[in-house]
C-alpha cells in the first residue's frame, strides 16, 4: 500500500496551472517538524517535501494561507527525472 498522511505547514504554493487533460494542478512545498521515538530514543524530525495537488483538492489548498498547518493525505511517486519523491495530495484537512 502506498499511503502517506502528514501533519505539516504549507510553506510554498506556485500559481494554479492546468494539466494537459485540463485538470487544475498546484505545486506545493510542505514543512514537517516533530519529535519521534526511534529505538527508545527521542529524535527531532524536520523536513520539507515537494507536493502536488490535482483536481478538486486544489480548491481548499488555494484558500489555505501560507504558514498554516494541515493534515495532508495521499501517495508518493518518483519525480519526473526519477531523482526524488513527490507527494500527491488527495485530501487536506486544515488544523484549527
Amino acid at each position: 500500500m502506498n499511503r502517506l498522511v502528514l501533519s505539516a505547514t504549507l510553506v510554498e504554493r506556485a500559481a494554479l496551472r492546468y494539466t494537459p487533460a485540463g485538470l487544475p494542478a498546484l505545486d506545493l512545498s510542505l514543512k514537517h517538524e516533530s519529535e519521534v521515538t526511534e529505538d527508545g530514543q527521542p529524535r527531532q524530525v524536520s523536513m520539507e517535501m515537494k507536493a502536488v495537488a490535482i483536481g478538486a483538492v486544489t480548491r481548499p489548498l488555494l484558500a489555505q494561507a501560507l504558514g498554516t498547518a494541515g493534515h495532508y493525505a495521499g501517495f508518493v511517486t518518483s519525480t519526473r527525472n526519477r531523482r526524488g519523491l513527490l507527494f500527491h495530495i488527495t485530501s487536506v484537512e486544515p488544523v484549527a
